[in-house]
């Protein structure tokens, strides 16, 4: 079969690889319907070099129908549409039990040793009771595109409004207009948010903020974005603030306009952390900090069934769709963000 490999910063290729086989009893075979490119993704695909260890397989966002289930799978069974979470999770040891498949004891990432990713035309799905999550949809669903965002970056968004405490009335400012940054925005005006701020500066992905619940776009960065919003709140402060960036700028920005007493909700991956978290301004302030990765297989079947009834539409997330053979493409056009997020079909 065909899956993306990485082979090194800006090196990604699509190739031939075996097929994926039953290795344990627990284990199903999943046909990939739809896959996507993620923000993470991007990460390694700009570390300069080559992969340490060779190339590898990526991606871990797919939904598809299943194939084949090893013995001891009782959850799903050959021909249903499954959503796989961005983790693999057996669902019964104690942090799973408490809603944190993330931090599965026995639990992985898709693309480890010896299993498969989600760029591909077919993956291993191990602990696959504890994991797929069946969506009574037939295979060729108009609304696939937006059950699989919530194999990460719906789920990931609902993830920062519900860490930085939103609810009906809330006043919440969302950092970062990418994919999560706009799914926060849908997932806070589900919560019942009543003013939406987006900290975002293109015009193409501010849109989508705004369709999907934004009251008001700031463009501004740095302090001129803060000058913005502590005007906007009367010098206050926002009680609720996503970060959904994970950059230096971004911390400092969420730190700066968050209103005493109020929250950030973290969800972008750290990275370029130079200084660190502005721990004395957060402090000064009695500023709380709740986040983290998300464990989206906790929140799949209530956003799912939001998706199907037609509650919310995550979709228009992705504004470039292309065939598993172009996935250098959708590489490309994410890192020079010409894309949002794109959607890739085997």
């Amino acid at each position: 079969m065909k899956a993306a490999l990485i082979h090194g910063g800006g090196d990604v290729r699509v190739e031939e690889v075996p097929d994926p086989v039953l290795r344990e009893p627990t284990d199903a075979l999943v046909r990939v319907l739809l896959s996507c490119i993620c923000g993470s993704d991007l990460w390694p695909y700009r570390r300069p070099g080559p992969r340490k260890g060779g190339p590898g397989r990526i991606g871990h966002e797919f939904l598809g129908v299943v194939e084949e289930v090893g013995p001891e799978v009782t959850t799903v069974r050959p021909g249903d549409v499954v959503v796989a979470p961005f983790v693999w999770s057996d669902g019964t040891c104690p942090h799973c039990l408490a809603g944190l498949q993330t931090s599965c004891l026995h639990g992985g990432g898709w693309g480890s040793e010896h299993v498969d990713a989600g760029q591909g035309e077919a993956v291993r799905v191990p602990l696959a009771d504890g994991t797929l999550v069946v969506a009574p949809v037939a295979q060729d669903d108009e609304r696939l595109p937006a059950l699989l965002t919530l194999s990460d970056v719906m789920g990931t968004g609902h993830h920062a409004a519900l860490a930085a405490g939103v609810g009906p009335g809330s006043t919440v400012a969302v950092i970062g207009d990418g994919a999560v940054g706009l799914c926060g925005v849908l997932a806070a005006a589900r919560l019942g948010a009543e003013r939406v701020v987006l900290l975002g500066r293109h015009e193409d992905r501010t849109a989508i903020g705004r369709r999907f619940g934004a009251t008001d776009v700031v463009p501004e960065r740095g302090e001129a974005a803060v000058e913005r919003l502590l005007g906007m709140t009367d010098g206050l402060g926002v009680p609720h603030v996503m970060e959904c960036v994970g950059m230096q700028s971004a911390w400092d920005t969420a730190a700066a306009i968050a209103r005493p007493g109020g929250t950030i909700g973290y969800v972008g991956v750290p990275n370029g952390m130079e200084d660190g978290l502005p721990l004395r301004r957060m402090f000064s302030n009695n500023v709380a900090v709740r986040g983290g990765v998300a464990p989206v297989r906790a929140y799949l079947p209530e956003l799912m069934a939001d998706v199907l009834d037609g509650t919310i539409d995550p979709s228009p997330v992705f504004d470039l769709e292309l065939p598993l053979d172009r996935t250098p493409e959708g590489y490309a056009a994410m890192d020079e963000r010409r894309a949002i997020k794109v959607m890739l079909r085997p």
